[in-house]
């Protein structure tokens, strides 16, 4: 059984998809938040956690239905080196007291992880689950990210942009938009200035209003755009929702034998395509570092499903 941690964008959403789809059960949430009464505090510029939209995180875990564990960021970034090690007051302690909480209230045995690309952020949690003694899921780690953009698309992950950050990308366009209006777009940004598709470099932050693992959806009533930093040519800005709800969805999703199937076909899917060409025929091995004890497959791929015969 597993926690997803960092949950409310996209990332971790298709990441517990894809946890799900390789046999686990998730059976708990985890988020950290910034404190109530701290001025700015949607926004906290943290270098390991997405704080923008923390309002909404309550309901996201209803329309789960699953057990939400949070915690206050009282720390900073204190220790910024390649290797991290414990640091009083560091904001990588607030995620240790956090699972550490939900290791001692649920069995669990390991954490879902929608990293991507942040060496960073990848350290720190290795390092965190190194002394709880829990294994990371990030079945997304270092996937070519037009190819995860359109796979989390047409996983029907119906995620917004919730913040702007980079050039090309303006508040008033943009925040708002579900990941389909947005691609396109964020592809051309990529070819012409360089910008990571999934927002990997900061560019953009999501939040996940509805995906097939959700009993009910998420609706806003109503929003306000915030500026956060007033570039002249890449504003900061973010959505502060002010009013939701939850609703029925038309067609529930259940998790039965055939939506299992489509995830597990989405899964091999996401494996497949995280391999390169001339390995795909070859013995391969996911394991690499604590933190990529993904999957271990030892035999070709073409063994364990016929990718080229149903794509």
């Amino acid at each position: 059984m597993w926690i997803a941690y960092g949950i409310g964008g996209k990332d971790s959403c298709y990441n517990m998809m894809q946890c799900i789809a390789a046999g686990h059960q998730i059976v708990a949430l985890a988020n950290l938040r910034p404190a109530e009464n701290q001025v700015g505090s949607d926004e906290l510029d943290s270098y390991m956690y997405q704080t923008v939209g923390h309002h909404a995180i309550d309901l996201y875990a209803e329309a789960m239905a699953l057990p939400l564990y949070r915690r206050t960021i009282r720390g900073r970034s204190l220790d910024t080196r390649q290797v991290y090690t414990k640091c009083e007051g560091d904001e990588v302690e607030d995620l240790y007291e956090l699972l550490k909480l939900v290791k001692e209230k649920e069995e669990v045995e390991g954490i879902s992880v929608g990293a991507i690309l942040s060496g960073y952020q990848r350290v720190r949690v290795e390092n965190v689950c190194k002394r709880l003694n829990l294994r990371p899921l990030a079945y997304l780690w270092q996937r070519n990210q037009e190819d995860l953009l359109r796979e989390m698309i047409s996983s029907n992950i119906q995620a917004v942009i919730i913040k702007v950050a980079a050039l090309g990308l303006d508040p008033d366009k943009h925040l708002g938009k579900t990941l389909d209006q947005m691609e396109p777009y964020l592809v051309e940004l990529s070819k012409k200035y360089g910008v990571h598709v999934c927002g990997e470099g900061g560019e953009y932050e999501t939040f996940t209003l509805d995906c097939p693992l959700f009993k009910k959806k998420i609706i806003v009533d109503s929003s306000e755009v915030v500026i956060h930093s007033a570039d002249a040519f890449a504003p900061v800005a973010y959505l502060r929702f002010l009013e939701l709800h939850l609703e029925d969805k038309a067609s529930t999703y259940k998790i039965h034998s055939d939506f299992i199937r489509k995830l597990r076909y989405m899964h091999w899917v996401c494996i497949y395509n995280s391999v390169t060409t001339d390995n795909r025929k070859k013995k391969i091995d996911f394991i690499i570092s604590d933190f990529f004890q993904l999957l271990s497959i030892t035999e070709n791929f073409t063994n364990v499903y016929s990718f080229e015969s149903s794509i």
